[in-house]
């Protein structure tokens, strides 16, 4: 099955998606993204994702490249046409493409996205079962001086 992404508001092949040179997020790490689960063909936890990508997109100034409804839409539709049961969407937002330069782009040049999806394999899904997180106070003291 030939795998689908959605570039800026065209489904294409995966082999054929691309972003401009001049991307903020290639040229910059400009930009946000987010790994949603997708369990039964559904997104897990989509407002939960919706709302840290927007606080995200808030914290650094990059406007939504469209609507929340139309990116779950988008999402959706990649989850789809992707024939995903079980697996993962990956969406990224970046500022968009202009010429390299530290001063951020006028408001006119427009976000980029890119959405993919892809099933998770057997050992996959094992691993995101198993993984667990320990966090602990940890505090490395004064600094000691060198003798």
């Amino acid at each position: 099955m030939s795998r689908i992404a959605y570039v800026n508001g065209r489904y294409v092949s995966h082999r054929d998606a691309a972003v401009h040179v001049e991307d903020r997020g290639y040229q910059f790490a400009d930009g946000v993204y987010e790994v949603c689960e997708v369990s039964n063909g559904r997104l897990v936890d989509e407002r939960r994702h919706f709302d840290r990508l927007t606080r995200s997109l808030s914290e650094l100034r990059i406007r939504p490249p469209m609507s929340r409804a139309a990116l779950g839409i988008v999402l959706r539709e990649t989850v789809r046409r992707n024939r995903v049961r079980d697996g993962i969407v990956y969406l990224q937002i970046t500022r968009g493409v202009a010429r390299r330069d530290h001063a951020f782009p006028p408001e006119s040049v427009p976000p980029s996205l890119v959405v993919t999806a892809r099933p998770l394999d057997g050992a996959g899904r094992e691993r995101s079962r198993r993984a667990t997180t320990i966090s602990t106070d940890w505090s490395r003291g004064p600094p000691t001086a060198s003798r």
